[in-house]
């Protein structure tokens, strides 16, 4: 690289690390207020800095129009970083629906879920006796804990 910053050297450089932090651990799920102090946000030391970019570059003249300080906790980027463009790639939708299908067929090759057609509806219950309602303890407790009267006669009978 001859050390010109174009516009794809920025680019490469945000893609990789966009892609090393996919988990988008040691980033925050707020905005960051221009009060907040950065040294103390629960945040990893790489994302503080490029936090610290972002609220730089946001407040230079030039570059005020690109929102960077109002996203700076998204180091930068509006909306989710990986957000597909329908015309250059697949949506984030058929990702999730082709990773559903080869889960589903995975558990029906494995046996873990039996293969019915489409008109098929399998429902699995299964009861068990828990029990019913309070002891008497439990009742008498309750009772002094809210202020109420037992349910049942007024005069316990003679034993």
């Amino acid at each position: 690289m001859d050390g010109d910053l174009t516009e794809q050297a920025v680019a490469a450089y945000i893609a990789k690390y966009a892609t090393k932090a996919a988990e988008c651990v040691g980033t925050l799920d707020r905005r960051i207020q221009p009060l907040d102090n950065l040294d103390a946000l629960p945040i990893r030391e790489h994302a503080r800095r490029l936090i610290a970019a972002c609220m730089r570059l946001g407040n230079r003249s030039g570059l005020a129009d690109l929102g960077l300080s109002r996203w700076a906790h998204m180091l930068g980027f509006r909306g989710h970083f990986s957000t597909k463009s329908r015309r250059y790639s697949t949506t984030l939708g058929e990702l999730r629906a082709a990773r559903e299908e080869h889960m589903r067929a995975e558990e029906i090759t494995t046996g873990r879920l039996p293969l019915f057609n489409e008109d098929t509806v399998l429902v699995i219950a299964h009861w068990e006796y828990a029990g019913q309602g309070l002891s008497i303890g439990e009742q008498v407790l309750a009772a002094a804990l809210t202020g109420t009267r037992l349910p049942g006669p007024a005069v316990m009978p003679d034993e």
